[in-house]
């Protein structure tokens, strides 16, 4: 199994930018999957997960701004994040858990999102 992040960069405060994270592998879509953060000197925080019956979650600090969905046809997942505040800076991480191995995680590369005021 393999998740491959995609889609950060830099952008001004205020604008939008669509993460992606695509499974490869044997990675079944009735797993969880979703997006971690990490802002330089800071722990790792959730942002947004998705379970396999479809029910999503949020961190309080993105309710409203950010949308997940996952495309189960193709394996991707996507998260929109809009409405960006400088404090969104961080290097976003797609997790997914393998309930047919243990709760296996497994951990995309990471992509940076740059928010400038």
């Amino acid at each position: 199994v393999q998740l491959q992040a995609s889609g950060g960069g830099l952008v001004q405060a205020g604008g939008s930018l669509r993460l992606s994270c695509a499974a490869s592998g044997r990675f079944y879509t009735t797993n969880p999957i979703g997006w971690y953060r990490q802002a330089a000197g800071k722990q790792r925080e959730l942002v947004s997960v998705i379970g396999g019956g479809g029910s999503v979650n949020y961190a309080d600090s993105v309710k409203g701004r950010f949308t997940l969905s996952r495309d189960n046809a193709k394996n991707i997942l996507f998260l929109q994040m809009d409405s960006l505040k400088p404090e969104d800076t961080a290097r976003y991480y797609c997790n997914g858990k393998d309930y047919a191995d243990y709760g296996r995680e497994y951990w995309g590369q990471g992509t940076l999102v740059t928010v400038s005021s």
